[in-house]
């Protein structure tokens, strides 16, 4: 939904397990028409649509495409984002670092992604920029040694990247539609934060892809940069800079400088443990944490020490996941903990438990300000595996973050 006549609103379809296209047809109808009936019923309502591999080959035979994009213009629907992170099963079974799978060193990454800009490219109104999300290029863990040893992974990563760019180019002379995608950085990705972010263009993207650029079109270094910048772009997810401790005012005001241009905001929240002294009140807060520790998602986790600190040795003191942090609750000399856990974002307390609601509030306020982004995507797909206690009617709970954005924005709810 377009609000302020500055962003477009919507909520990403990963919430709905269903990775073949007729498990995503089915949720389309079932929950969208009433959405924009309660939310929007005299305006166009926006739709954030996540297709896995699978998805996106069976929309691209015969006439799903087309039938698809004629029952959006008969509902008054329209789709400008598209969650492309994901690319294979997404919910009711052990995902954990699969998630990253195929990464950008990978074919087979390059083809999906290509297929979901046909798909943007088809179902994307005249006159309106569409984003992707991506994943931070691969999953850190799986690579150790020293960080030379990643140069080949950066270089390969951006090379791909660089060949969508050529598509996202050709595309755009020829239809008139920008399409960028948005690298979206989280904790033990391959970049994880703002900094790692800055560094990967710098040394690797800019510098790799312009060559690739200027090679292919027969253009400038500074016409091939110019290109890079406009369809290469990040993901702010809220959840994921929270989790790392960045504050949103610094993050997106460093992005700024650098050039970086911000594809769309994911609006999440994750999980926020402030840790007491005494231990009776650390064990109620463990058997709270329990059931947060479950076995589809990583749940990963990162310290803050009591003087601000975030670093142990020289180290980010963090866990690749919850189950493995659990075990050093009782005796861990951290202030805080944040783990990687989207949550509603319309709550912020959660029993002994509190959420990073607060970074996104902040976001939201800096975007009012300095709107570098239009694309606005909720992004809290864990309902299906979040404890009982705060597990609510889907419907009615999507609906809930959509006018908890809406009052943060000052914008009326619509009874």
């Amino acid at each position: 939904m377009r609000i302020n006549d500055r962003f477009h609103l919507t909520y990403c379809t990963n919430t709905h397990p269903g990775e073949t296209w007729q498990a995503v047809w089915t949720n389309l109808q079932q929950y969208l028409p009433g959405l924009k009936q309660s939310l929007s019923p005299d305006q166009p309502f926006g739709i954030g649509l996540r297709l896995a591999d699978l998805a996106s080959r069976e929309l691209l035979v015969g006439d799903r495409l087309a039938k698809l994009k004629a029952w959006l213009e008969t509902e008054n629907l329209y789709v400008f984002t598209l969650n492309g992170f994901p690319y294979g099963s997404f919910h009711h079974q052990v995902i954990k670092d699969q998630v990253y799978a195929p990464d950008w060193t990978t074919v087979e990454r390059l083809e999906y992604t290509r297929r979901l800009v046909k798909v943007l490219a088809e179902l994307l109104p005249e006159g309106m920029e569409g984003s992707i999300s991506t994943l931070p290029l691969s999953y850190k863990p799986w690579f150790f040694g020293t960080p030379e040893a990643l140069d080949p992974v950066f270089q390969s990563s951006a090379v791909a990247l660089a060949a969508l760019v050529i598509d996202l180019v050709n595309l755009q002379a020829k239809t008139g539609k920008l399409i960028h995608l948005g690298l979206e950085p989280e904790p033990d990705g391959l970049l994880e934060n703002t900094q790692e972010v800055v560094t990967f263009f710098d040394r690797w993207l800019l510098p790799c892809g312009s060559t690739e650029l200027m090679q292919h079109f027969g253009i400038s270094n500074d016409k091939a940069l110019a290109c890079l910048r406009n369809h290469l772009r990040v993901c702010y997810d809220t959840c994921h800079f929270a989790v790392e401790y960045e504050e949103p005012e610094i993050a997106l005001r460093q992005l700024q400088e650098e050039g970086i241009g911000v594809s769309k905001i994911q609006l999440s929240s994750a999980v926020r443990i402030p840790i007491p002294a005494e231990l009776a009140e650390r064990q109620a807060i463990l058997q709270r944490l329990q059931p947060f520790a479950e076995s589809t998602y990583l749940h990963q986790v990162i310290a803050r020490q009591p003087d601000g600190r975030l670093k142990t040795d020289g180290r980010l003191k963090r866990y690749r996941d919850l189950e493995q942090a659990l075990p050093e609750f009782l005796t861990t000399d951290a202030a805080e903990w944040r783990t990687h856990f989207h949550v509603p974002i319309f709550l912020q307390d959660y029993s002994l438990l509190q959420s990073t609601q607060e970074h996104l509030v902040k976001t939201l306020s800096y975007l009012q300000a300095f709107p570098l982004s239009s694309h606005l995507e909720i992004e809290t797909y864990t309902w299906d595996v979040l404890p009982a206690d705060i597990k609510f009617n889907l419907a009615h709970s999507i609906q809930r973050e959509y006018d908890w954005v809406l009052q943060q924005l000052r914008i009326p709810i619509v009874v």
